[in-house]
C-alpha cells in the first residue's frame, strides 16, 4: 500500500479505541461477540491492544491505571494531517485538549479532545498505523455519530475545525446531519433533545457491523453484557444499541443495501 492510497481524508472517522479496567476480560467478551484477535500496540499511555479480524487491525482496547475511574466508553478517532495543528483549531474553536498532541511509538500521533458541548474524541495522525484497516464486514465498525441534544450549534465546531459539508433532514422533528468530505457521508450529528442519558451527556457513537442483530444482541447479553433498546429496524439496517460487561455502550447494525456508512442515514433510530 503506498503512502498516497494509505492516507485518510482529513475528518474522516478512521479508528475506534476502548480504555477498561479488565483488559483480558474485555478482550474475552469482544473476541467471542465479534470473532477479534489480539496483538500488543503502543503503550506509551498503559497496557493497549490492538484487536484484529482475518488479519487486520480493527479497533484498539487499552487498560485504564488502578486508580483512575473515568467513563468506560469507546471513543472515535477522526483522521488529521497534522495532530498539534488540529488540536490548536479545537482550542480555538472552543473545544478542550485533555490529552496530547503525544506519540504513540512509530504508529502516529494524536489527542484526546471534547467539543463545545462536552462530548469526547481523539484525533489521529498517522504514520505507521492509519487506523482500522478492513471495513464492511461483520466485527468492523461501520458508523460513528455525535448523539447530542440539539445540532445546529456544535455543527459549526465540526465545519469550522474539519471542514465538514452537512447535509440535513429536513424534518420539524427529527434533528439530524450528516457530515460530508468530498461528497462522501463519513459521519453524522444526531440531536435528540430531552431523550439525551442524562448519565452519558453528549458521545461519539460507534456503530459495528454484525450478521444478525438478534442473534449478537443475544449473544451479548451471554457474555456479560446488557441490551439498552432492543433490535428495531432502521432506514439502513436493523440494529441494536448495547453495553459490554464495563458499561461502553456501542451499537450492533446488520446493514441493509451497501453497509452503514452508505449514504448514513441510520434514521429511525
Amino acid at each position: 500500500m503506498t503512502e498516497a492510497a494509505a492516507r485518510r481524508t482529513p475528518g474522516t472517522p478512521c479508528w475506534v479505541s476502548l480504555i477498561v479496567h479488565g483488559l483480558s476480560t474485555t478482550q474475552e467478551f469482544y473476541g467471542a461477540l465479534f470473532d477479534w484477535e489480539f496483538r500488543p500496540g503502543p503503550e506509551q499511555l498503559g497496557p493497549y491492544v490492538r484487536g484484529l479480524l482475518h488479519g487486520q487491525e480493527v479497533a484498539g482496547i487499552g487498560q485504564l491505571p488502578p486508580d483512575r475511574h473515568l467513563p468506560i466508553a469507546w471513543t472515535t478517532y477522526l483522521a488529521t494531517d497534522d495532530a498539534d495543528v488540529t488540536a490548536e483549531a479545537i482550542r480555538s474553536c472552543g473545544g478542550t485538549v485533555a490529552v496530547g498532541p503525544l506519540d504513540a511509538g512509530r504508529a502516529g500521533r494524536l489527542a484526546i479532545a471534547s467539543d463545545p458541548s462536552g462530548a469526547v474524541f481523539g484525533i489521529w495522525q498517522g504514520s505507521e498505523h492509519i487506523g482500522t484497516m478492513t471495513a464492511g464486514v461483520p466485527g468492523t465498525p461501520v458508523w460513528n455519530e455525535l448523539v447530542t441534544q440539539e445540532t445546529s450549534t456544535v455543527a459549526k465546531f465540526y465545519q469550522t475545525v474539519f471542514g465538514y459539508e452537512t447535509e440535513a433532514v429536513v424534518s420539524a422533528d427529527f434533528d439530524y446531519q450528516t457530515l460530508h468530505l468530498d461528497e462522501v457521508p463519513v459521519a453524522a450529528l444526531h440531536g435528540v433533545g430531552h431523550a439525551l442519558p442524562r448519565d452519558r451527556g453528549p458521545h461519539w457513537m460507534t456503530y459495528f457491523e454484525v450478521a444478525d442483530t438478534d442473534l449478537a444482541a443475544a449473544r451479548v447479553v451471554e457474555l456479560g453484557g446488557r441490551v439498552l433498546q432492543p433490535p428495531r429496524e432502521g432506514s439502513s439496517g436493523r440494529l441494536a444499541t448495547v453495553a459490554d460487561p464495563e458499561g461502553a455502550v456501542f451499537t450492533i447494525v446488520r446493514s441493509a443495501g451497501g453497509g452503514a456508512s452508505e449514504g448514513g442515514r441510520l434514521a429511525d433510530r
